[in-house]
């Protein structure tokens, strides 16, 4: 049950914003394992004067940050992250170009449905 939040500079994407969420999501499907169906991405888009980058990034760089309940293993976000390597590629990024920060949330901080998600069977694996 991830939340995710794509940021890079406007207008490079131009009509492939959707296929650009749907790799991101690929990439999460492949990485942690979720459900085709776990779905929460948003893509912001800045103007070129409102984002500075590290000098060796190209001009399509993305910060991906994701919320995600803790319990992940070190070889699943190594798999995410490589999933998001090869998925956004098709859209011109080197692996340099992608940043990814992993926020863990516990459970019992994520509200869902009026309850805690720590109450509520998700229907997956956290512990992949």
């Amino acid at each position: 049950m991830p939340s995710t939040r794509i940021e890079t500079r406007r207008g490079w994407l131009g009509t492939q914003k959707r296929e650009f969420i749907e790799a991101v999501q690929r990439a999460l499907m492949t990485g942690i394992l979720i459900p085709e169906n776990d779905r929460c991405i948003r893509l912001v888009e800045f103007d070129q004067d409102a984002m500075i980058a590290p000098p060796h990034v190209g001009e399509r760089y993305v910060v991906i940050e994701i919320s995600l309940f803790t319990g992940r293993t070190i070889e699943a976000k190594r798999r995410l992250y490589a999933a998001l390597v090869t998925e956004l590629a098709a859209f011109g990024l080197a692996a340099h170009d992608i940043k990814v920060i992993l926020h863990e949330v516990p459970r019992e901080n994520w509200g869902l449905r009026g309850l805690p998600a720590s109450e509520i069977e998700l229907g997956f694996k956290v512990d992949v």
